[in-house]
């Protein structure tokens, strides 16, 4: 089934990773997602200091989350990445995870860098919203 998000490219703008904008058809159901954060299922924190193995698990808790909702990955809109770094490099390594795992569904996203995060030793979270057709 083809997802009901058409992501919007901005020639006339800066070439970037990820589209400009996206958009869904009237009458889509959106999905507001709870930040996917690095958790294992025991509630620990997965991978301590390791900003692409918590960018990884985010993904796989993401997937979880559109999974119990009827959508998928390709049905996400938007994105927010936040990581808690002032080092520019430590955002790039949980960026470059996310987006390869978003593959050609460059949704637009915003990267954030933060000062700290809800769980003990969590680097990394993912804010997401989804679009699928009723």
């Amino acid at each position: 089934m083809s997802s009901a998000v058409q992501l919007i490219r901005a020639a006339a703008l800066a070439d970037a990773p990820y589209a400009y904008a996206a958009t869904a058809p009237a009458g889509s159901r959106l999905i507001f997602l709870a930040g996917a954060c690095p958790l294992n299922d025991d509630g620990t924190t997965a991978a301590p200091g390791d900003y692409a193995a918590q960018a990884a698990k985010c993904v796989e808790t993401l997937k979880g989350a559109l999974d119990v909702a009827g959508a998928t990955i390709t049905d996400v809109i938007s994105t927010r990445v936040l990581v808690a770094s002032s080092a520019q490099a430590d955002l790039v390594t949980a960026w470059d995870v996310i987006h390869a795992a978003f593959g050609s569904h460059d949704v637009p996203s915003t990267l954030l860098g933060v000062t700290v995060l809800g769980y003990d030793d969590q680097l990394v979270e993912i804010e997401a919203i989804a679009a699928v057709a009723d």
